[in-house]
C-alpha cells in the first residue's frame, strides 16, 4: 500500500499525539486512584460519558439505576475491574444474580466507542463504569461526588464469585453486612446508604414473590409488608413468569431521594433485604435501623454519605499501574 507525503505526515502526527497522551496517563499512574487522572490525556472523558448517559436516560429513565447497579455488581466481584462486562463461558453476566437482570451493557459499549475515537487506548472500561454510575445518580436528581479514576481492566471474569459474593435480596442482614466486610466495606453506614441506591430502579417479581404467598406456617403474606402494597404486588405478579417489574421506591420510582428510607419505616420496602434493615429480628438491625431513621428525615445527610460510600466502593481492589490492561473492547480482553 502506498501513502502520499501528506498521509505519512498525518499518520506520524497521530502516532506522536497518541504517544504523548499515553505518557501523560502513565505519568499520572502511581498505584493510587485520583480525581484528575485523565485531565492531561483525555479531559473530554467527563463530557462524553455524561452525554451518553443523558441520551440513554432520555430514552429510558430507568437506565440511571441500571448503570448504578452495574458498577456495584462489578466491584463486589474481583474488585472494580470491569470484569462484569466480559463475554465468554465464565461471564459474570450469566451468574444467578445477574442473568436477565443486570443491564446497560450497550450504553457502556457506546461510551467506549466514543472514547476510543477521542482518545484511543486511554480510558479503561472499569473507569467508564464508575463514571456512568455517577452520572446515572446525578441525572436522577442525586448527589454529585468526585469519582476517583485510574483503574485498569481485569483479564478474567469470575462467575463463581458473582454467584457467591453479591448481596442477595434473600440474605439476612448479618450475611449482607459480612459480604460488605469481605470486600473491605466495614462500616455499617456503607451497607445502609448503598442500599439506599434502591431509591431508583425496579425489581423482578421473582425476587420478592416469596413475600406474597405461603410466607410461613402462620402468615400467608410477609407481615412486615404493608397490606395494600402486598395486594397490588400480588395483582402485578399473578400468572406471570416472574419477570414483571415493580418499583423499588413506590413513592418516587425514578427520582434519587430519601423516600426509600421513609418507605422502610412504613413497611413498604419491596425486597426482603431492604425491609429487613428495620423490620427483621436479625441482630444486625440494631445498627442499621437508627441509620434508616436518620436518613428518612435528613436527605442532605443521605446524599453526603452516599457519595462517600460510592467513592469507597469504587476503591475496592482496583488494578492500577501496569496491572491488567485498558481494553479496546469492554466485552473482551485485548
Amino acid at each position: 500500500m502506498e501513502y502520499s507525503h501528506g498521509d505519512s505526515t498525518r499518520g506520524l502526527k497521530l502516532v506522536c499525539k497518541l504517544a504523548v497522551l499515553l505518557f501523560l496517563c502513565a505519568a499520572a499512574a502511581s498505584g493510587q486512584l485520583t480525581d484528575d487522572y485523565y485531565d492531561g490525556c483525555c479531559p473530554q472523558v467527563y463530557r462524553i460519558v455524561r452525554s451518553r448517559v443523558f441520551a440513554a436516560m432520555k430514552a429510558e429513565v430507568r437506565m440511571g439505576a441500571s448503570l448504578l447497579r452495574l458498577h456495584f455488581h462489578d466491584c463486589f466481584v474481583n474488585g472494580c475491574d470491569g470484569s462484569i462486562l466480559l463475554d465468554g463461558s465464565n461471564s459474570e453476566k450469566f451468574a444467578a444474580p445477574n442473568n436477565n437482570s443486570v443491564r446497560g451493557f450497550e450504553v457502556i459499549d457506546a461510551i467506549k466507542a466514543d472514547l476510543e475515537s477521542a482518545c484511543p487506548g486511554i480510558v479503561s472500561c472499569a473507569d467508564i463504569l464508575a463514571l456512568a454510575a455517577k452520572y446515572g445518580v446525578l441525572l436522577s436528581g442525586g448527589p454529585g461526588y468526585d469519582v476517583l479514576l485510574g483503574r485498569r481492566d481485569g483479564l478474567v471474569a469470575n462467575q463463581t464469585g458473582a454467584n457467591s459474593n453479591l448481596p442477595s435480596p434473600f440474605d439476612s442482614i448479618s450475611v449482607i453486612i459480612q459480604k460488605f466486610k469481605d470486600v473491605g466495606l466495614n462500616n455499617i453506614t456503607d451497607v445502609v446508604v448503598l442500599s439506599g441506591g434502591h431509591t431508583i430502579g425496579r425489581s423482578r417479581c421473582v425476587l420478592f414473590s416469596d413475600r406474597l404467598a405461603n410466607f410461613s406456617a402462620t402468615n400467608s403474606v410477609d407481615p412486615t409488608l404493608d397490606s395494600s402494597l402486598a395486594s397490588s404486588l400480588q395483582q402485578l405478579c399473578r400468572g406471570g413468569d416472574g419477570n414483571q417489574l415493580a418499583a423499588l421506591d413506590v413513592n418516587s420510582t425514578d427520582v434519587f431521594d430519601n423516600h426509600y428510607f421513609q418507605n422502610l419505616l412504613n413497611k413498604k420496602g419491596l425486597l426482603s433485604s431492604d425491609q429487613g434493615l428495620v423490620s427483621s429480628s436479625d441482630p444486625g438491625v440494631a445498627a442499621t435501623k437508627p441509620l434508616v431513621q436518620a436518613y428518612s428525615t435528613d436527605s442532605r445527610r443521605f446524599f453526603c454519605d452516599f457519595g462517600k460510600s460510592m467513592v469507597k466502593m469504587g476503591n475496592i481492589s482496583p488494578l492500577t499501574g501496569s496491572a491488567g490492561q485498558v481494553r479496546k473492547n469492554c466485552r473482551a480482553v485485548n
